[in-house]
């Protein structure tokens, strides 16, 4: 048991998932690292100890749901409840390009991760969520999800035209006012980030922004005070159109 803020993060042991863990952990909150690879999960608790974080590993594949239920299960038995669930966990499904070349089965698997395995997750820890005194969930999405910037030949991303990627983060938006609409009477609240065209090798690297600049908005939302927002889509300079 820990007195401290409790954050599970999917996906944490690299990029933004970690760099998030490392913002969020010098603030003295407890970190989880969700992660489905053993080895990779403890590397980064190692790391972030080594930063004077502390952090604990979870063995959790998103798209498992016999995985997440026993993470689940261990963590109601271990803390009780976790405040903050931050669903970063995802995959870009390749750079096509052209929505009539894209593979059924590669847009199958970017949902399952990107889209079902958010609903997953946080259904599985809404019950941890509730027993905290103010929980916080953020959704990592994208600025890609945005369907009013993917309309917007002005858009510097208007190119980009990457079906499955796209329109799975525009789902995670949905997702993200719905969730906020079932608990709008609880003290839970739930936004999407845009963190930016991130360099990390999710993107092979092609991103411009650090993953330090990229984490601050996920931070941010993550730890709104009670007149905080729910129901947004946010980066850094505040609320992205939908």
């Amino acid at each position: 048991m820990t007195n401290n803020t409790i954050a599970l993060i999917t996906g944490a042991n690299k990029g933004i998932g970690f760099e998030t863990a490392r913002q969020l952990g010098r603030q003295n909150i407890h970190i989880l690292v969700g992660a489905r690879d053993t080895a990779r999960g403890e590397e980064a608790v190692q790391k972030l100890a080594a930063l004077n974080v502390q952090a604990t590993f979870v063995e959790l594949d998103v798209t498992d749901e016999k995985s997440i239920a026993q993470a689940a299960q261990s963590l109601a038995n271990t803390f009780g409840r976790i405040d903050i669930l931050i669903n970063n966990a995802g995959i870009s499904g390749g750079n096509a390009n052209k929505p009539g070349d894209t593979v059924l089965a590669t847009m199958r698997t970017v949902y399952d991760i990107n889209v079902f395995g958010v609903v997953a997750v946080t259904k599985a820890m809404l019950p941890l969520l509730r027993m905290s005194q103010s929980g916080r969930i953020v959704n990592v999405s994208s600025g890609l999800g945005s369907i009013t910037q993917a309309s917007d030949k002005n858009n510097e991303f208007f190119q980009i035209n990457n079906l499955p990627y796209q329109s799975s983060k525009a789902a995670v938006n949905a997702i993200t006012v719905e969730f906020a609409k079932e608990l709008a009477d609880t003290s839970i609240k739930v936004n999407a980030a845009d963190p930016g065209f991130t360099n990390t090798d999710f993107n092979n690297h092609r991103g411009h922004r650090t993953t330090e600049q990229a984490a601050r908005v996920i931070v941010h939302l993550a730890t709104l005070g009670e007149d905080g927002p729910t129901g947004s889509f946010q980066d850094e300079n505040g609320n992205v159109p939908w």
